[in-house]
């Protein structure tokens, strides 16, 4: 694991470890953290957009909103979130209604009553003559393989998926919607600009591997190892993250929640013998009584690298 200083969560920890409410945290993190694409690399044909830029007014509102979240926790409502995609687009729909920019969210264009297009994640206010148009993407990717070579080797936790995938979808169909005849009939204003803002994490075997052109130089990163590996992480004090904290560097209140290396491990061996889906966990630190997440990582099944390298083999 890489050392502290030069961590995202050394970062955020600086910047933002005043933040107590879980929500404000996400947000915080959704705002701040960079993205995982290099929004200037010729590849992305200008479709990424570009980080928010933190103002002291940025983030005097988020210490309003940390010590009184009723406004936040109202737009969230009492829904039980199983998506983490959904739960990041309420928050981010919630700081763009907040700040005047919100036009729509989660707008749909059919072409008729039973041939839904697809959905605008949202339409910013761009001035009088139109509107942006950005669809949100919240992801987690795992290095298959020693060496990043192409966006397809960044794979989902359960094979599912990979960034590459992804990207072709979101540019190659999403940010098109916009000039889709059925949307020009809907849309209020026309879309000016169209961008992808792609925030989450990449994990790489034992946590190390350098990023390829395309990625983010300063992305959020991690590692991820096999279950029989687990003895040999270096960190003491562990956590499970459950999926919607999966976005901020971990906050717990309960010191007692953490775990050593050999109850993680004994804990995942018995996860696994029900289910394949590997577990994202966080190595923390006790700091003034609460426990602060120093780094994160993917812990797969035994067989997951074999399960990875033959998905490869059969997209290559």
């Amino acid at each position: 694991m890489p050392d502290l200083a030069d961590t995202y969560q050394a970062h955020f920890a600086r910047r933002w470890g005043q933040l107590r409410q879980p929500h404000v945290r996400a947000l915080a993190w959704l705002l701040d953290a960079p993205g995982l694409l290099d929004a200037a690399d010729p590849h992305w044909q200008g479709k990424v957009a570009a980080p928010t830029i933190i103002t002291p007014a940025l983030c005097d509102w988020l210490a309003r909103l940390d010590a009184d979240p009723a406004a936040l926790d109202a737009a969230l409502g009492a829904k039980l979130y199983t998506r983490l995609g959904l739960y990041a687009e309420k928050l981010m729909a919630f700081y763009y209604q907040q700040h005047g920019q919100l036009v729509a969210h989660g707008l749909q264009v059919r072409a008729s009553r039973n041939d839904t297009v697809g959905e605008f994640d949202f339409l910013l206010d761009a001035g009088p003559d139109g509107v942006e148009h950005i669809e949100l993407a919240t992801k987690f990717y795992l290095l298959e393989g020693d060496a990043a070579t192409r966006f397809d080797t960044f794979v989902g936790p359960n094979l599912a998926d990979s960034l590459g995938a992804k990207m072709r979808k979101i540019v190659g169909k999403q940010l098109a919607l916009g000039v889709h005849p059925a949307a020009q009939a809907l849309l209020p204003r026309p879309v000016l600009r169209a961008h992808a803002l792609v925030k989450g994490w990449l994990f790489y075997p034992a946590g190390s591997g350098a990023a390829m052109d395309g990625i983010a130089p300063l992305h959020c990163r991690g590692f991820w190892c096999a279950l029989a590996e687990v003895g040999s992480l270096t960190a003491d004090h562990w956590v499970v993250l459950p999926r919607l904290q999966w976005l901020a560097p971990y906050r717990g209140e309960s010191v007692g929640q953490a775990m050593s290396r050999e109850a993680l491990q004994a804990a995942l061996g018995r996860a696994f013998e029900t289910g394949n889906a590997p577990v994202l966990v966080a190595a923390v630190r006790e700091c003034d009584g609460v426990l602060l997440e120093t780094a994160r990582g993917f812990v797969v099944p035994d067989d997951w690298r074999v399960r990875a390298a033959q998905r490869q083999a059969a997209l290559a």
